[in-house]
């Protein structure tokens, strides 16, 4: 069985997505018979190296809020993630441009590292503030997790899987993916959203039981931003 997840290292509700399917996926009798690939997906693809400025202030331009609902997205965020055991520390975040994180997530992936990466990259923005759009800092970060620095680098200063992230961002097209984390379990269920980990364990359950046409399991919400479990365009 195959799971692809598309997400974004900036995404917070990914990261909690990220932690909730790992429990799902412990308690799961045949989960060393699932393959995991993670897909690349830009919430911002015109973003700048870094954006400067406070979270709340640039969660609230972007989905044209105002700065108090960014603060509270913010706390309810901080909340949810500690409840998965996860420090966010937005007042250190600097977000910025991911597509070189995504890239060098495919060269993860020919490497066996990919789910080592991803965590090592969320795990820098959430929690430790690292500048996720500095090629030196991606280069530094993927090292720790057993990526050869050299090769890290020679694929940023190339156009090394630039394709391959935008033909995963062409699949989610395809698929109708506008906010992510997105599950796609098996070819057949999708599932938005940082869904609760009995939803999930429920869905690789009746993966592996059924076989029959794609069928959506858990619907968007539609609530702008990042809220309610998942992060939109």
């Amino acid at each position: 069985m195959r799971v692809e997840i598309w997400s974004d290292v900036v995404c917070p509700w990914c990261y909690v997505g990220k932690r909730r399917f790992e429990a799902a996926l412990a308690a799961f009798p045949h989960r060393n018979d699932v393959e995991v690939v993670w897909r690349s997906f830009e919430l911002d693809s015109e973003a700048p190296a870094e954006r400067i400025g406070d979270y709340a202030e640039l969660l609230a331009a972007k989905y044209g809020l105002p700065v108090e609902q960014g603060a509270q997205m913010i706390d309810t965020m901080t909340a949810t993630a500690a409840a998965e055991g996860l420090d966010f520390r937005f007042d250190r975040a600097r977000v910025g441009n991911t597509f070189d994180a995504h890239r060098l997530l495919h060269l993860a992936a020919e490497r066996g590292r990919q789910d080592a990466v991803k965590e090592r990259l969320m795990q820098a923005t959430f929690t430790e503030g690292e500048p996720i759009g500095d090629r030196e800092a991606l280069v530094r970060l993927v090292a720790e997790v057993g990526i050869d620095a050299d090769q890290a680098r020679e694929v940023l200063e190339s156009g090394r899987f630039a394709a391959e992230v935008r033909a995963d961002q062409a699949q989610a097209r395809a698929h109708g993916i506008s906010g992510v984390p997105f599950f796609v379990v098996d070819g057949r269920y999708g599932v938005s959203g940082a869904q609760p980990v009995e939803a999930l364990s429920q869905v690789l359950a009746t993966a592996l039981a059924q076989s029959r046409p794609p069928a959506m399991v858990a619907a968007e919400t539609g609530a702008p931003g990042c809220q309610d479990g998942s992060c939109a365009v």
